[in-house]
């Protein structure tokens, strides 16, 4: 069953009336509606093409939350190999919202983090709809600590909401392990590259994308805070969320302006959602290049570009 957006809806009818027909001649072999469901089809494309031309922030931030988008487990499946997922922080316990482990990309051995929300009810509660808790950041550090000792470069997979803002998880230090995360990720003496697949949000998401190179796809987002929480406390409103999606400059083609991102990834038409094989292979070929990009520096090169990456941000939108 396709979802469809709130802005998608003239697109659901359409789509919807094309299916309707179909459902009919299926069961009527006498009816021939075929050329009007074909008619139906190219209308359908032209109003998914208008549709997509020109999203405001707002409707990227549907986009890149939209549930059937590929998750960190689609990406792990299809573009690694001998992937040994690596479990608990060896102080709490294990956070399902963070999976993580060895593996191997283009038959190179590295170590793989990511952010999983879960594909359906079920398995969105179990892993807290991407939300991590400190001892998820915690489990990160552990494992980036241990790829650095070991010489693996290191891939994460971005897309979280933020971090989980529950009563527990900030008696357990949820911003020392988010501060921690993010003081590793500058410090390793391997390569870093970073994807955000869906949502960046909050230091939940730096914790992870404080990185040697950052990609992201076409319709994610990357910010400080949601669209609902700035309205909440900018304007007591988080209806106001659209005019809040459009300062905070969120989306991958303001942040490569600002130098936050390095690259951006085409999504297919109508979003990662809609060809989820072409916009795995596409990480897959971004990864890829990035990890090229990094292979030539030793430690201490890779730290230094880390910083000069840093302490340069936002310097290219404030020179434009």
């Amino acid at each position: 069953m396709t979802h469809y957006l709130d802005f998608e809806k003239p697109l659901a009818e359409i789509e919807g009336k094309a299916e309707e027909l179909r459902a009919i001649a299926r069961t009527n072999r006498e009816t021939d509606v075929e050329e009007e469901a074909r008619a139906l089809d190219v209308k359908a494309a032209t109003l998914l093409r208008d549709l997509y031309k020109s999203l405001t922030p707002w409707r990227k931030c549907q986009v890149a939350r939209h549930p059937d988008r590929p998750h960190c487990r689609d990406y792990i499946g299809a573009l690694f190999t001998e992937y040994t997922p690596l479990a608990g922080d060896r102080a709490f316990g294990e956070d399902e919202a963070v999976m993580g482990g060895l593996a191997r990309f283009n038959d190179r051995p590295v170590m793989v983090i990511g952010h999983e929300k879960g594909h359906d009810t079920k398995s969105r509660l179990t892993h807290n709809f991407g939300m991590a808790r400190p001892e998820g950041y915690r489990k990160a550090v552990r494992l980036m600590q241990m790829a650095d000792r070991f010489g693996l470069p290191v891939v994460t997979l971005v897309d979280t909401p933020g971090a989980y803002p529950g009563k527990g998880a900030e008696e357990r230090g949820q911003s020392e392990a988010i501060a921690r995360a993010t003081e590793t990720c500058l410090s390793l003496g391997v390569p870093l590259v970073s994807v955000i697949i869906g949502e960046g949000g909050s230091g939940g998401a730096v914790a992870f994308a404080s990185a040697n190179r950052v990609a992201m796809l076409e319709h994610s987002v990357y910010s400080v805070i949601s669209p609902e929480g700035c309205a909440s406390i900018l304007w007591k409103d988080a209806e106001k969320m659209r005019e809040a999606a459009e300062a905070l400059r969120l989306t991958a083609q303001d942040l490569i302006k600002l130098g936050v991102a390095d690259r951006i990834i085409d999504e297919p038409l109508g979003g990662a959602h809609r060809d989820r094989a072409a916009t795995i292979a596409a990480v897959g070929k971004a990864i890829s290049a990035m990890l090229s990009e990094l292979s030539a520096k030793d430690r201490a090169a890779l730290i230094r570009d880390r910083r000069q990456k840093f302490l340069g941000l936002g310097a290219k939108g404030l020179a434009a």
